[in-house]
């Protein structure tokens, strides 16, 4: 599997591209604040032809270049699960106004929002066929009410398919050593506690972990190390 990423200017918030190979049609995975020119150069680079936007949730460091990328290729679609839907009319709203002061003047423009044109809800253990990969929607709630895994049967390029058989995109409930806050609107500790238990423990430690923010990493790894995961 082809597989670039993207780290955003603001709160270094990664965006991935994932392809059966170059030149194929690719997934674009939460394409953050400032990220959309990158973006379409990686495009350009390696021949790659958008066919979704798949967003883990709705926080604005995650969707926040939805629209242009969208609109910038090809009018796809983005697919996000439907608890976190609403977040995509006005995520600014749910903004302090001194962030979005803060944003403002390390961007030297006013942050706007435009809603997507069209939306696809997602639901729990809803399979997609997309860009000629299959992904599993996997329901992880707890950072955010809609926070999703997006899983498929395929590793990057130049990865041994005999240590890693398995690419999780864990947005924001999973990280290296770490998982996301609670603390934040929609945010809910007992929802992330069982789904570090019911979710994230029952992944093979075959399998690669894509975060939303941070380096990779393994569910082996996070098994043996990662404290949130150790008394569950």
């Amino acid at each position: 599997m082809f597989v670039r990423s993207i780290v955003a200017d603001a709160f270094a918030t990664n965006c991935y591209l994932l392809a059966p190979a170059e030149g194929e049609e690719c997934l674009i995975v939460d394409p953050g604040i400032g990220v959309e020119g990158r973006v379409q150069e990686l495009l350009a680079e390696h021949g790659l032809r958008p066919a979704a936007v798949l967003l883990t949730h709705g926080h604005l460091d995650h969707v926040y270049a939805v629209t242009p990328v969208c609109a910038g290729t090809t009018a796809v679609s983005p697919y996000i699960h439907t608890e976190d839907r609403y977040r995509l009319t006005d995520p600014l709203s749910t903004m302090s106004p001194a962030l979005v002061v803060a944003l403002e003047q390390q961007f030297g423009r006013r942050a706007t929002w435009s809603e997507p044109e069209r939306v696809v809800e997602v639901q729990d253990a809803q399979v997609l066929e997309l860009a000629g990969l299959r992904v599993e929607v996997t329901h992880a709630p707890g950072h955010t009410e809609g926070s999703v895994l997006f899983s498929t049967a395929a590793v990057p390029e130049g990865i041994p398919s005999d240590e890693l058989d398995r690419t999780v995109l864990s947005g924001d409930v999973l990280f290296a050593g770490s998982i996301g806050r609670t603390d934040l609107p929609g945010g809910d500790p007992a929802a992330m506690r069982r789904s570090l238990r019911d979710v994230v423990l029952p992944l093979a430690d075959s399998s690669l972990v894509l975060p939303g923010h941070g380096p990779a990493t393994t569910m082996a790894r996070e098994r043996a190390g990662n404290p949130y995961l150790a008394d569950l």
